[in-house]
């Protein structure tokens, strides 16, 4: 992306965020182990009719020396203090969690909440099918402790398995991960422990905005029956499952997925 406005050399306590174009507020938060730079097709093609904030999360990419910690509520109060007072929040995979966390906190702040293969509960429970395999998350944690790097090649290519033209995919998001420098490891293991425990389902309700769910056919991390399900519990919510997509619609079906979220931002 080209720069409008940047914090690059930002203070410890600041997290790294890069804003581009003119007119309503839309902010798109990244997933686990990836930095902003996942976003730079989306925000390019929203750039002439909306502005858009991307930011690195705490101990992401250029976010490696902020000070805040890993917790769901310390991303929540990180990201607050970094954008906009109100906007439309995309938020893919973790970044995900965050955006429902600041929507059910701070309600005032969310205009429109689009939700990238995100859920409220990423592991399975005895009460929730819709997610991750216990074992898998907790096998992801013990690796990362031996060789992250490793693991984070893992994760990516767990993210596009099942999607169409997956091995250029790939190709691409390894030669992404670390454009914006290493990963904080504290950052990726506290990121791991979101994943593995967060549970926003009892508190989804409190969700009153708009809310559009963009889900991959094929995702092999969250199914698409996890937003038939909140569907259920959410009238206001309205999903478009894109088929032949992994994990990351955004990056496999570019044009059909910024189809779909420009009629959600027009709206």
């Amino acid at each position: 992306m080209t720069d409008d406005s940047t914090n690059r050399l930002a203070p410890p306590a600041t997290l790294y965020r890069h804003t581009v174009g003119s007119g309503p507020d839309v902010v798109l938060l990244h997933g686990w182990g990836m930095h902003s730079g996942v976003w730079d097709g989306v925000a390019e093609s929203l750039r002439d009719d909306y502005r858009v904030t991307v930011l690195d999360l705490p101990g992401h990419g250029y976010s490696r020396r902020t000070e805040a910690g890993h917790t769901l509520a310390d991303l929540c109060a990180a990201v607050i203090a970094v954008t906009p007072p109100q906007a439309t929040w995309v938020g893919w995979s973790l970044g995900g969690l965050v955006a429902q966390q600041v929507a059910i906190t701070a309600p005032e702040r969310v205009n429109r909440l689009a939700l990238v293969s995100a859920t409220p509960c990423f592991m399975q429970r005895p009460d929730w099918p819709h997610g991750v395999a216990p074992s898998v998350l907790r096998h992801f944690a013990e690796d990362l402790r031996q060789n992250y790097r490793a693991t984070l090649h893992r994760f990516i290519a767990l993210e596009i398995h099942g999607s169409e033209h997956a091995a250029a995919q790939l190709r691409l998001l390894k030669a992404m991960l670390f454009q914006h420098g290493e990963p904080d490891v504290a950052a990726l293991e506290g990121g791991l422990a979101i994943l593995e425990h967060a549970d926003l389902r009892a508190e989804l309700p409190r969700i009153v905005c708009p809310i559009l769910l963009l889900m991959g056919q094929r995702d092999q991390l969250v199914p698409a029956t996890a937003g038939a399900a909140i569907q259920q519990g959410l009238p206001n919510a309205r999903m478009r499952v894109f088929p032949h997509a992994g994990h990351a619609p955004f990056f496999s079906h570019l044009p059909e997925f910024l189809a779909e979220l420009r009629v959600f931002l027009d709206a």
